[in-house]
Parts: C-alpha cells; structure tokens; sequence
C-alpha cells in the first residue's frame, strides 16, 4: 500500500491575521519561493485527481492549511468535495480537515463543515491574555473573542473540532493556564501543541544551511531567546520552560483527563512504549512521507521547508506519487535518523525522541557535533519526568490487550 500524507495551501501564505510568530506570511517574499497567489481551478483538480490516484491506501486525507485557508471561501471547498466525489476510487475513504485560524467561521461554514464531515483544527493558544498576546489582526486587533465564538458555533452544529495550540516564549511558562482553558472553556477534547522554534534569519535560510562557523553549544548562552545575541526570535519557546510545560500538561493529563482527552505527545508517548510507531511526525524515527503543496501546483518535502532548496517539483511535471518516493524525498527522510550526533544515539530517550523536528537542529553538542536540536534540554526534561509512569501505562494497556 502507497502512503502519503499531503497538506495542500490553496490561499499560499495570505493570512488576515499578523500573528507575530509565523513562520509561513514570509513566504510570499521569500526569493525563488512560492510567492503570494491563490490555487487556480486546473490546480485544484489536477491535485485532487493525482492524489486520490497516486495513494493506493484505503483513505485518502486531505488537510487544508495556510496562510489561511478559509479565504478562499466556501465556493472554492464546494468544488473540492464536487472534485473528490468526481475522481473516488470505489472503496477509497475520502477525509477532510481544515485547519483555521476561526476568525471567518460562521453558519454557513458550520453548516458546510458538517454536511461534509469536516474535521476542524482551530488554531488557539490559550486564555485571553495568552492568545491575544501574538494572535492579532492586521490592524492590531485582538481575537480571542472570534476564535471562541467560532468553536461554540462548530459545537451548536456539531461540526468535531480539534485545538491546535502554539508553544510559545510567551505561554510556556502558563501550562496549567493554557490546558484548563482548552479543556473548560473550549470544550477541547483533542489538543495539539507546536513548539515555536525558529533561527534568526529563518525568512531566507532554510534548515539545514545554517552557517556551521555561527552554531553554538547546547548550554550557550546565546541559545536563550532573551539573550541580546540570541540565535533564535524573541517568540521562540524557551527549551527548558518547553520541557516543564509538557511536563504540566502531562500531570495534568494523566491525573484528569487520561482515557477521555487526547493530547498529541501525551498518546504518542504511551504508544510508543507499547511498541507502536509514533503518531506524530516529529517523533518518528523518518520522515518524508507528509509534504506541502503551494497554491502553484509546487511540491515541498516539508511544510517547514518550503525553501527553493528542498522543491520537489510540480504537478504540471510530476505526480505526487512520484515525488513523495523519489530518491531526493526518500534521502530526505531517512536523513532524519542518519544525521543524529553521537550526542542523540547515546541518549536514553533516543527512542522516545529521535532528535525531534530536523529544522530544529541548528546547535551543536557538548563535544562539538553539529546537528543537535534545540530543544534537547527541554525535551530530556520532559522524558525524564513521564517515562517511567508511561511505561506502566503501556505495559497495563498491553496486559488488557
């Protein structure tokens, strides 16, 4: 069986947000990249047909993302699904998510997103004063009272809706803060968080062609984001405060909401110890196998590297299938587990971890290698804290088989 994953762009990276921490509004400036644009009708069904053809799994799962992709407006997702239904393959599931900032959902979404069997993924990071802290308009604006508005019209229509909250400088030092909104006030039962962690001059470097001479130690004080010479932004997560909010939440998750919340490193730690793959990609021993898609037609090897240097090429010329198993994209993905420092492979929690996201290894280990992730110290923080009760759990869930 053929498996891939897409996360298609249609409104490139145009946003009617300014949200000071994303790392996607720069791409339409970026030299040689995707520029600014919206995904044109031939576009649209050449990649609806090409990846329903090209995955030879029984599902095949559209998400949709940006910028923002509600832009595009509920014309555009009304072809999508006349498209989908037009290329099925008999016996071939078709899902959908959408993942959005809320700041357009209305009825007429809600009525559309469950008619269709959308499911949503609501970007929010927290109570008022977290959220409205990075996630403004273009005008400045704060919208903490849209995106809930948004996620009691889903829940009023009974669209499934997920959390996807961002780790930021910002909140990392609040989990407890962070976690009981989602779970009391969002009615969250499935939460996602994402690190924010991005080099200085990520706008035009892409991973893997940082400057090796200007790489520091784990340790260093320059790897702080409120260091005056800091090699990261002012937003991005603090390592060590990374490391004690998904050990909060971890506490929290396990003593509240085990067995009636999901929450994305949380499950993918305890499957993990059971002897599963991991559910999240950045967990997983490769990668490879989830690419982005422009507005243009262009394919990229990663959402976080949509760079000239890692274009897989276009639908005009090749087929997804093609692309995603091509011999760059599959150097591409085992380069994640081979390009590990003696510093990772030594580590206890190397299987729990596998260096995490590669566009994050911009430091250097104690002894000098290249190519350790930022968030190494964070991360062994945590491991060490939830390992051993996530043990127990898998053997138990093991036991019960």
């Amino acid at each position: 069986m053929r498996r891939f994953h897409v996360m298609a762009k249609p409104a490139g990276s145009a946003c009617n947000l300014d949200c000071s921490y994303c790392f996607y509004l720069s791409k339409q400036d970026l030299p040689g990249g995707p520029g600014g644009g919206h995904m044109h009708d031939d576009v649209l069904e050449r990649f609806i047909a090409d990846y329903i053809a090209s995955v030879t799994a029984d599902e095949v799962v559209f998400s949709w993302q940006g910028g923002e992709p509600t832009l595009m407006g509920l014309e555009f997702f009304d072809k999508v699904v006349a498209l989908q239904k037009k290329h099925a393959k008999p016996g071939q599931r078709i899902e959908n998510d959408l993942q959005t900032n809320g700041t357009l959902l209305d009825e007429d979404w809600a009525r559309f997103l469950k008619e269709h069997s959308f499911l949503v993924g609501l970007s929010i990071d927290g109570p008022r004063d977290v959220h409205d802290h990075y996630r403004i308009t273009k005008k400045g604006e704060p919208t903490i009272d849209r995106v809930c508005d948004a996620a009691a019209t889903l829940r009023r229509h009974g669209v499934r809706y997920n959390t996807l909250t961002c780790v930021s400088r910002y909140n990392a030092s609040k989990p407890l803060d962070v976690y009981r909104f989602l779970r009391r006030e969002l009615d969250s039962t499935y939460l996602q968080f994402i690190p924010i962690v991005e080099p200085r001059e990520f706008e035009g470097t892409a991973p893997q062609r940082w400057d090796l001479e200007r790489m520091v130690a784990l340790g260093d004080p320059r790897t702080s984001p409120d260091h005056p010479e800091s090699v990261v932004t002012p937003w991005t997560v603090d390592a060590e405060e990374y490391g004690y909010f998904l050990s909060k939440v971890w506490d929290e998750w396990l003593a509240r909401d085990y067995g009636k919340v999901l929450v994305n490193f949380c499950e993918t730690l305890v499957a993990q110890h059971m002897g599963l793959s991991s559910q999240i990609c950045v967990h997983s021993e490769f990668c490879g196998k989830g690419v982005a898609l422009e507005h243009d037609g262009s394919a990229y090897a990663c959402d976080h590297y949509v760079y000239p240097e890692y274009r897989l090429g276009n639908l005009r010329e090749r087929s997804l299938g093609e692309m995603v198993f091509s011999p760059e994209q599959v150097r591409f993905g085992y380069a994640k587990s081979e390009s590990l420092p003696a510093y990772c492979r030594q580590c206890e929690f190397l299987s729990d971890c596998w260096g995490e996201c590669p566009k994050n290894r911009f430091l250097r280990t104690p002894a000098g290698e290249p190519g350790l992730n930022y968030l190494c110290a964070g991360l062994k923080r945590f491991f060490a804290h939830a390992t051993p009760a996530a043990t127990k759990l898998a053997r138990k869930l093991n036991k019960l088989g």
